[in-house]
């Protein structure tokens, strides 16, 4: 695919995105990729990412993972 074919397909997928969120993760990209901005990103740039199912399955993740203390460990 010639790159004016690319462009065009990329911006016919981006019309038909209705979620905000993803409308600015693409942004987000671009700025990146396009002009190297590094700057840190805002904790709330990360809200809605997940949905909250996604979320409940990390917490019981970090929860069986991180959150053990086994005796026999210390010795």
């Amino acid at each position: 695919m010639l790159a004016e074919q690319k462009k065009l397909h990329l911006i016919e997928k981006i019309l038909k995105i209705d979620n905000e969120l993803i409308l600015d993760e693409v942004d987000s990209v671009i700025e990146v990729r396009m002009h190297g901005n590094s700057a840190r990103r805002s904790f709330k740039d990360f809200a809605g990412m997940m949905s909250g199912k996604e979320a409940n399955q990390l917490e019981i993740i970090i929860n069986e993972g991180c959150e053990q203390i086994h005796p026999n460990d210390w010795i």
